[in-house]
């Protein structure tokens, strides 16, 4: 499963003039929070689960505002370039935390693209052909002037065509900054050497028609932040963009089937159609989300570490499908708990709504068509404290039930 994404945050942003003279690209505010905690967000909402990111000017303001934290369920890390290196050169800067195959992504540029789909489309083409070292995901523009082009013949990438101003009004296909990459393309770069991995290195994979290429689908939501005039457009239009309903999911008893306890991965046995239902819901644009009590923890039955390895095989097992949950959010806590550190009352238990409010206050949820399902009473309160509408799940396939809720 890919669970590693690297950002680029090193670009100097010269074209936005002022507003980079003393601020990163990437954190500059939009929708009144860095465009950089949309993007991990964003990145961190399909199982990844370990992001790096790689800095240069102003690169001590990204450590200060996320390295070693944990978000989105994603621990951060920052490398920060000693000089400018370009992006293949931070790239190598970062050589030995790269795990063997990642998510690359630009971190001045949004695309509303399904990353695992991208993973699954990687993982049918290395198949075929096992040389292949780099897939990137392109999208369709209607100009393609300001940013160059991509030629492909089937899904391979066989030229890159530079800007050029006698294009403008062409359509084409665009780099749209998402590539999946094996570790070893690093050795196509020297070693603190400032360098492109678009100009330097990926050149040297096509020549070979070792690059692949994704088309994001048509109507895809895309933005380079770039210039004035995105970035004032991007204000707007990125909150609407992620503002979409949401289904909230119980876990033992709905997904999968309850053996009191569960926290094993041997145990993970789906009920009828979940995996189909998760992924009919991200078809669907729905956000998908995972509330459950664990109060196993607080009887010292099992620990948290035990939660993330089942949620990690729960993600591993939908992703071979499609599917993907965006956010799961367990309540360790019991009053009547045996280990001191969990033995409380807690309103992030439900009934109580306080997982569900914490969802809600974390994502652009459009509350009013969303939705929970579970099997209990206390989902059913749960849900009605947090002013959600509620559907029992008494059995039988999840997806059927889904498909009339939504």
């Amino acid at each position: 499963m890919l669970s590693q994404a690297l950002i680029l945050c090193g670009g100097l942003g010269t074209r936005l003039g002022e507003l980079t003279a003393a601020t990163p690209k990437p954190m500059l505010p939009v929708a009144g929070r860095p465009f950089l905690d949309h993007l991990i967000q964003q990145t961190a909402r399909y199982g990844i689960t370990r992001i790096v990111l790689l800095a240069g000017r102003f690169g001590e303001q990204i450590v200060a505002a996320y390295h070693g934290r944990t978000l989105y369920g994603a621990s951060i890390e920052v490398v920060v370039e000693p000089a400018p290196l370009g992006t293949g050169g931070a790239l190598r800067f970062a050589a030995d935390r790269l795990e063997p195959e990642f998510l690359l992504l630009n971190g001045d540029s949004w695309i509303d693209a399904d990353l695992t789909g991208f993973a699954r489309a990687w993982r049918t083409a290395r198949a075929d052909d096992p040389t292949l070292a780099a897939q990137m995901l392109l999208q369709v523009v209607p100009d393609v002037a300001r940013f160059g082009s991509v030629t492909l013949e089937g899904n391979r990438v066989v030229a890159f065509l530079e800007k050029n101003a006698a294009r403008a009004g062409t359509a084409g296909l665009i780099n749209a900054g998402v590539y999946l990459l094996t570790r070893d393309i690093v050795d196509l770069v020297p070693e603190g050497v400032a360098c492109s991995l678009e100009t330097d290195a990926l050149p040297l994979l096509v020549a070979q028609r070792r690059v692949a290429a994704v088309t994001a689908p048509e109507g895809s939501y895309f933005i380079d932040i770039g210039v004035p005039e995105t970035f004032a457009r991007v204000q707007t239009e990125l909150p609407r963009v992620r503002m979409r309903p949401a289904l909230f999911l119980d876990r033992d008893g709905t997904l999968n089937r309850d053996a009191g306890y569960t926290h094993r991965v041997e145990d993970l046995d789906w009920m009828p159609d979940a995996r189909e239902a998760i992924a009919h819901a991200n078809a669907a644009g729905y956000y998908v989300f995972v509330v459950t009590n664990q109060a196993g923890v607080a009887r010292g039955l099992y620990d948290e570490a035990a939660i993330a390895s089942f949620h990690a095989a729960m993600q591993e097992q939908l992703g071979a499908i499609g599917g993907h949950i965006d956010a799961i959010e367990w309540c360790p806590h019991h009053v009547d708990g045996t280990v001191d550190a969990y033995r409380r009352d807690c309103d992030r238990r439900k009934p109580g709504p306080g997982m569900i409010n914490d969802l809600l206050a974390a994502w652009p949820v459009e509350r009013a068509r969303s939705v929970l399902i579970g099997d209990s009473d206390t989902d059913m309160a749960a849900a009605d404290a947090a002013g959600l509408r509620a559907i029992r799940y008494r059995g039988g396939s999840l997806l059927d039930l889904l498909k009339t809720s939504i």
